[in-house]
């Protein structure tokens, strides 16, 4: 049975209740597994089981689409999630016409403020409040009737009951006044709470834009046409047409159109939208180049190595997506609440009413409190809360270099208290050189006679994209050495690599594997053990032979620090942290490297299997007499992939060179929580940061949506605010959610 998934936009969502209100309707639906619904962005993503092989993701969309439009909303087309949220709620004309309209019936407010006085007649008030309470909010008895009919309450219902109320009592207060008498009418408060309603939507529809700026960004970055050479010279198709394997010409100032290599040419090219990190980045013949960045003052022509949803654009934005389509555990709260909160409302407003009117009070006066506690109650903060919080944090952190993949990464990194690093291209720049290369049958030579030992190693290597392994080749090179290709190679995880060369089987790893091949002891122990005190990362090369597996040589390499990773890790143990360092190297090395980045011997495991990796962050993790501790670890190829997982946040980290080339693989980036698309170690306390701003921004936003209810609707019903009032304060609760999420848009690592 396959998984298929799908998102889609949805028209007409107002309020937290509509959110519980779509989900229930699609998880009905057979073979749904998941479905996560977000306000702020108006969309849905959905996972089902296909319950056969004929059954297609057309077939379950169509499904789904039914199913959300039963529910009372408009199901949109996927062009609506790459545009923003859009919705009814946008255009401004419905807002404009309500002011109109409502604007003479509030002069009597202003005039009693001057003392003058203003009232306009019945008949004028009535022609003036009708099209309002008809006309501009058919949406809300539209939708509240949807509601009714699903047995669930919204927004809607209760701004079409309250509003109705109100003018429906002023109707009627009109008709049976004896003629000629000036009888206080409530014209104004239905129409006004209306139009106040849709400004508030309005100005949160703008707002809701807003965060969706990171999307929109990454979207446009896309070009729509590309530049290809062909037998008749070079034209201009559409990048839709781009297969793998064409050749493009692009000229400076242009953006790259796919991701590939370069042909000819040099150039300097931004990579910002990718890494964040704003200085070009040199490019010649060779260079992998990244579609979407942009060509600098060379002209160039390039061969795609991937279109469409394989690119490296395409990939951060879908991170991006699933981000700000996943649901916050924070948000559990939120549902809970807001399944039972319009039915509790309409009872309280019930209550209002029947304990002013029993209390000696009129029907008048009775309903219009009873209007005032249906409108101040609308869910609609409550729904926003946390979804704009997230939409912003991951916008602006996707915008410095920082991937939040999931939603739970985001709220769980700011409780970390122990970050673990995997060593080699996460601390280290990852490209080591080779130091020196002894041969064992004359362990006293120099390197120089050892020379036909490094092309064995060399060619046993060429097959291989370990970082050692490149170290090997690339010092052949240097010696103007020819190596030939490799048989039957396989690499021994953790260990090494197996081949022949020439007809002899070789072996090249670790001293732990040597040994455990039961290698026989020699004068090579001692050079190994002098040359790993040194701080050294040694290998064995070795032959597989009739007698068994006899060393031939030993091989010293040398990695650095990144730049900057010393501070980095210094400003990460002042804000409290414990760090760790695992390595697969041996102790020697690991310790010499540990010394250099300023860290503890106590905070260094070293000879670590990429298999052990996993239950060492299980150990850490573990906390005896006291909480656990929240880990997060960091690293970058794919045996970190296990630790990733297992860690409480996983940070990968893409470490693009400068050829363009991702140190991390796709593998540890999709098992990572958060993919660091640049490899520097200062954007791990950027995104513990990101996440500590964005769960206080979440917590505020759901303190001051609760107390906004919990102060407002008493404050109604005790007869402290009018309809007009609590309209008011309603539609600016949403629009102030929006804003306070909005202010992490400011946040730079």
């Amino acid at each position: 049975m396959s998984e298929l998934s799908c998102d889609m936009g949805i028209g007409g969502m107002t309020c937290a209740s509509c959110v519980a209100r779509v989900e229930r309707a699609i998880a009905k639906l057979p073979g749904v597994e998941s479905v996560s619904v977000n306000l702020a962005t108006e969309s849905a993503r959905v996972t089902w089981a296909a319950s056969s092989p004929d059954e297609d993701a057309q077939t379950q969309q169509a499904r789904l689409r039914r199913a959300v439009r039963d529910a009372g909303y408009e199901p949109l087309a996927a062009e609506h999630l790459e545009q923003g949220p859009v919705g009814a709620w946008v255009g401004f004309a419905p807002v404009a016409i309500g002011l109109l309209l409502s604007g003479p019936l509030i002069l009597p407010m202003l005039g009693d403020v001057l003392g003058q006085h203003w009232m306009l007649p019945a008949l004028w008030q009535f022609l003036l409040a009708t099209p309002v309470q008809f006309v501009l909010g058919a949406r809300f008895y539209k939708a509240g009737w949807h509601a009714l009919l699903a047995g669930s309450g919204n927004m809607d219902l209760l701004v079409a009951l309250g509003t109705t109320a109100g003018w429906a009592l002023s109707v009627w207060l009109w008709l049976t006044a004896p003629v000629e008498a000036m009888v206080h009418l409530y014209f104004e408060g239905s129409a006004v709470v209306i139009t106040l309603v849709l400004l508030g939507k309005w100005l949160e529809a703008r707002a809701k834009r807003q965060t969706t700026d990171a999307i929109r960004a990454l979207h446009a970055l896309r070009p729509a046409r590309a530049r290809i050479i062909t037998s008749d010279g070079e034209v201009d198709i559409p990048i839709e047409e781009l297969l793998v394997g064409d050749r493009l010409v692009v000229l400076p100032g242009e953006r790259f159109a796919a991701d590939g290599v370069v042909l000819e040419g040099q150039t300097q090219v931004d990579e910002a939208m990718l890494t964040g990190e704003p200085l070009p980045v040199h490019k010649n013949v060779g260079s992998r180049v990244t579609g979407g960045s942009i060509n600098g003052e060379g002209r160039v022509v390039m061969r795609v190595r991937a279109t469409g949803t394989t690119t490296v654009l395409a990939n951060i934005i879908r991170l991006v997506e699933d981000a700000q389509a996943a649901k916050a555990p924070i948000q559990r709260l939120v549902d809970q609440v807001s399944a039972v909160f319009v039915p509790v409302v309409l009872v309280l407003a019930l209550v209002t009413l029947l304990a002013w009117w029993f209390t000696g009070h009129s029907v008048e006066v009775s309903l219009i409190h009873c209007v005032a506690v249906l409108v101040i109650a609308c869910p609609c903060a409550l729904g926003l809360a946390t979804p704009a919080a997230i939409m912003a944090g991951t916008g602006v952190a996707a915008k410095y270099g920082i991937l939040i993949k999931d939603a739970q990464a985001l709220e769980v990194a700011h409780q970390v208290d122990t970050v673990a690093f995997d060593k080699t291209g996460t601390l280290t720049i990852g490209q080591p050189r080779l130091l020196s290369l002894h041969d064992i049958q004359d362990i006293g030579a120099s390197t120089t006679h050892a020379l036909p030992m490094l092309s064995l190693a060399a060619s046993l290597q060429s097959g291989s994209e370990h970082p050692l392994a490149h170290a090997v080749v690339q010092a052949a090179k240097a010696k103007h050495m020819d190596h030939v290709a490799p048989e039957a190679v396989k690499a021994v995880a953790g260990f090494g690599s197996e081949g022949v060369v020439q007809g002899r089987r070789l072996l090249l790893g670790s001293l732990r594997w040597m040994t455990e091949l039961g290698v026989p002891a020699g004068e090579w122990q001692a050079r190994a053990a002098a040359l790993q005190a040194e701080g050294a990362t040694v290998s064995i090369m070795a032959e597989r032979t009739p007698q068994g597996v006899v060393a031939l040589a030993v091989l010293a390499f040398g990695d650095e620090p990144k730049p900057g990773v010393h501070e980095a890790l210094t400003k990460l143990r002042a804000r409290g942290l414990r760090l760790a360092m695992i390595s697969g190297d041996n102790v020697g090395a690991t310790q010499a490297m540990a010394a250099r980045l300023g860290l503890h011997t106590d905070e260094v495991h070293a000879e670590v299997m990429p298999g052990d990796k996993a239950a060492l962050v299980k150990r850490l993790q573990r906390n005896a007499g006291g909480a656990p501790h929240v880990v997060a670890f960091v690293g970058d190829g794919i045996n970190d992939a296990p630790a990733l997982a297992a860690a409480d946040v996983g940070l990968a980290m893409a470490n693009l060179n400068a050829d363009g080339q991702r140190g991390g693989t796709d593998v540890a980036m999709q098992a990572a929580g958060i993919t660091l698309m640049r490899g520097d170690v200062a954007l791990v306390a950027g995104a513990l940061d990101i996440s500590a701003r964005t769960v206080a921004k979440i917590r505020q936003n759901l303190f001051w949506a609760f107390v906004y209810n919990a102060a407002g609707i008493p404050l109604a019903a005790m007869g402290y605010l009018s309809p007009v009032v609590a309209g008011a304060a309603m539609a600016l609760s949403s629009v102030s959610v929006m804003t306070n999420a909005l202010l992490l848009k400011r946040w730079k690592p």
